[in-house]
């Protein structure tokens, strides 16, 4: 059986639904920016220092995307999905939607290999997921806190899955699964 998996643009809107969101959510709510600025704050600390000032100048009305400095694959995913909101907020991702740990699993486990065999950009991304997911609460939050073990090498299920429901369990498993299959190429 095939398994059709997000493409990659997909998987990063996914990944940073909740920015996205906040993003275009602040332009209509200003009562939202104490938190925009936020995690902007955060972010800009953990090294998204272009994806930050980008939407900086969207939050001051800039709308060009060929003005909005010089993005990366990833940056400019994101900022194209937040201009797309603002045009369109039907096109906005849906943050509230929980993933299916068989679709995210295989995401999750590319990047904490590729974090862990020295990629910079993996590593970054890993670290904005688990923020993003420790503030999630839930087996989220538990995942989130142990990317770092995970990362360090853990695979024992029953250390990494304390504590957690069988949802949280799945996908902490799922990823183990995958991390092994990327382990054995």
């Amino acid at each position: 059986m095939q398994t059709s998996f997000p493409d990659r643009e997909q998987q990063i809107i996914q990944t940073h639904s909740s920015l996205i969101r906040l993003v275009a959510d602040t332009l209509q709510q200003t009562e939202l920016k104490p938190k925009l600025d936020e995690v902007l704050m955060i972010s800009a600390k953990n090294g998204w220092t272009d994806l930050v000032a980008a939407i900086r100048k969207i939050l001051s009305g800039e709308r060009n995307r060929n003005n909005l400095g010089n993005l990366d694959d990833e940056d400019r995913v994101i900022i194209h999905a937040i201009l797309d909101g603002i045009q369109n907020p039907a096109t906005l991702p849906d943050d509230a939607v929980t993933g299916d740990p068989t679709m995210a699993a295989p995401g999750i486990a590319h990047m904490i290999h590729e974090a862990a065999t020295g990629n910079a950009q993996a590593l970054v991304l890993l670290s904005n997921m688990a923020e993003q997911m420790s503030s999630a609460g839930g087996d989220m939050r538990r995942l989130g806190g142990i990317m770092k073990t995970i990362l360090d090498g853990e695979r024992n299920p029953d250390k990494l899955c304390k504590g957690m429901a069988q949802q949280g369990r799945s996908l902490v498993l799922s990823i183990l699964d995958e991390l092994g299959k990327i382990q054995a190429h």
